[in-house]
């Protein structure tokens, strides 16, 4: 995350908690920390950033019990400047709170919209979405219940540039769609997708106004792909490890570009770019419609139509 200072901050989920690495100053190249934020039993991290620059983190906790299940709950605490310690783990409780389904709740996903409103979502044990928001207040609603069946691990979150949310969720033979139809109003169910996706796989970027193009990994090859609503689904080649792929737009020699990147199988971090919503075009002169993410000829050591480890 970039905070408003201009430094960027790397944060990675930890055995006893949250590592924080911060750069000295924009641009690098030096680094502080790791420092450690203790919060014991964290078994997943997400991270959202308001347009005020604060940073959310977004925690399942998982505390083990000698008798019975686990006491499952989200936690969440906020780095208001780059650098700075944060406000506190909080607990946000768990929308199946005292029922035998608590402990399979899974890893919230959340954004922050314009108005500073947090939305985070999280996959009950039955296979339903359930949704909960703040105000810059700080006060929480109640859970809301998206009413979806068969909800599998795997949610992408986008927020669109007229402030409203997308939020897709795989599940068995295809993914479940959301969308507001305002910034910070109610979400309406959405077309779903007959895709099939690789668990937990799926990611999103909004590539034009209020249009989003997903990423995940296909089940049959390995590979990373893309896809937009009304379109094909688009190979993009590469070989994740687990996970869904990393993506950012970002202008690359005067070219609005999306840049991609994931860990293979051997542990090497894989990357690669093409144009934004031009895929099938490829980039850095591989030929037109071979369907590959290829890196520009900024790095002219990396072969056209290939990805970067």
């Amino acid at each position: 995350m970039r905070g408003r200072d201009g430094r960027l901050t790397a944060y990675a989920l930890h055995a006893g908690g949250v590592l924080r690495w911060t750069e000295t100053r924009p641009g690098g190249p030096d680094w502080s920390g790791p420092d450690l934020f203790e919060v014991p039993h964290l078994t997943h991290l997400s991270l959202a950033q308001g347009a005020d620059g604060y940073v959310h983190l977004l925690g399942r906790r998982s505390v083990p019990q000698k008798d019975g299940p686990p006491v499952v709950d989200v936690v969440h605490a906020i780095q208001y400047q780059s650098g700075r310690a944060l406000n506190g783990w909080h607990s946000l409780g768990n929308p199946r709170k005292n029922t035998d389904q608590a402990s399979g709740m899974g890893a919230p996903a959340g954004t922050v919209s314009p108005s500073g409103l947090v939305h985070f979502f999280v996959r009950t044990a039955a296979g339903g979405v359930m949704l909960r928001r703040d105000d810059k207040a700080g006060t929480w609603e109640s859970w809301h219940n998206l009413n979806a069946r068969g909800a599998e691990e795997g949610m992408a979150v986008t927020l669109g540039a007229s402030g409203a949310v997308d939020l897709l969720v795989q599940g068995p033979g295809g993914a479940m769609r959301w969308r507001q139809a305002a910034r910070d109003g109610k979400f309406s169910r959405e077309e779903d997708m007959p895709v099939q996706m690789a668990p937990a796989s799926v990611t999103s970027l909004e590539t034009a106004p209020d249009r989003c193009t997903y990423y995940w990994t296909d089940p049959a090859t390995g590979g990373v792909v893309a896809y937009r609503l009304g379109g094909w689904v688009i190979p993009l080649g590469g070989a994740p490890a687990e996970g869904p792929v990393s993506v950012l737009r970002a202008p690359l020699d005067g070219y609005d570009c999306t840049v991609l990147a994931h860990r293979d199988v051997d542990g090497h971090v894989m990357v690669a770019a093409c144009g934004t919503e031009n895929e099938g075009e490829g980039c850095g002169g591989h030929r037109p419609g071979c369907g590959r993410a290829c890196l520009r000829p900024w790095r002219p050591t990396v072969p056209a139509g290939s990805w970067w480890r």
